[in-house]
């Protein structure tokens, strides 16, 4: 079985709405959550979406998932304090259902442009390796600064990638690590890849297409709008 749990969870504080979450928020009637979904639910090799969403929201959720016929839903659970332990909710409810050889796909909600080509080589790769981190290259120059004042070192960036979404586990050993971190009382791991690299998992990376951004902040959704606009007038004039 090939699984995407996606994350719906969000409250949107950085986008300055006073309505509704990121995640909510229409773009030409269809909201930035069902974009994302479209795609998993488009993708010939996933299996099934279990979505994590804030609980406040599941109602409304429910009713987008009606509205726009997402069919492949298998469970919504609800968010957790931090990404790390909304992650876990996710996942956990992912071994209550499928076998612990599952691969799981972990995807942000608000990161629409992802497309079915990078999908598939998640779930390949990480057949292979056991691992699969969607990456970009990194198209500016990285600079580390341990006082946020002064810049300690700079990176060449031949060497720098972007690590995006998917990033995708094997099921059971992804689980593992999330509960060895838990009974550790360790809870600031920024993503799964970061975990997984903690606990001596190898990470394989996938070179995704640039424009897979995720939807943080204002200018992110404008940027949104303008690269559908682009897709969109590219089928209509060629």
């Amino acid at each position: 079985m090939n699984i995407a749990v996606v994350f719906a969870g969000g409250t949107g504080q950085r986008m300055n709405t006073k309505t509704l979450p990121k995640q909510f928020l229409e773009l030409h009637g269809k909201p930035i959550i069902i974009y994302t979904l479209e795609k998993f639910e488009q993708s010939p090799d996933v299996d099934s979406i279990i979505v994590v969403c804030h609980p406040d929201w599941i109602l409304y959720f429910k009713s987008l998932l009606e509205r726009f016929r997402i069919s492949k839903i298998a469970a919504i659970v609800d968010g957790g304090k931090n990404g790390q332990e909304s992650i876990y909710n996710g996942i956990k409810k992912a071994s209550d259902l499928y076998d612990m050889n599952s691969i799981v796909l972990i995807h942000d909600g608000v990161r629409p442009l992802i497309d079915i080509e990078t999908i598939n080589k998640d779930i390949i790769t990480t057949k292979e390796y056991g691992s699969a981190i969607t990456v970009s290259k990194a198209n500016e120059t990285i600079t580390l600064s341990e006082d946020q004042n002064a810049i300690d070192n700079i990176i060449a960036r031949e060497y720098c990638w972007i690590a995006k979404a998917p990033q995708c586990f094997i099921l059971g050993q992804l689980l593992e690590a999330h509960e060895k971190a838990i009974s550790e009382g360790l809870f600031n791991f920024i993503d799964s890849a970061s975990l997984m690299k903690y606990y001596g998992y190898s990470l394989h990376m996938v070179i995704g297409r640039p424009d897979n951004i995720k939807i943080t902040t204002p200018s992110d959704f404008y940027i949104f709008r303008a690269i559908l606009d682009a897709q969109e007038n590219s089928q209509i004039f060629g």
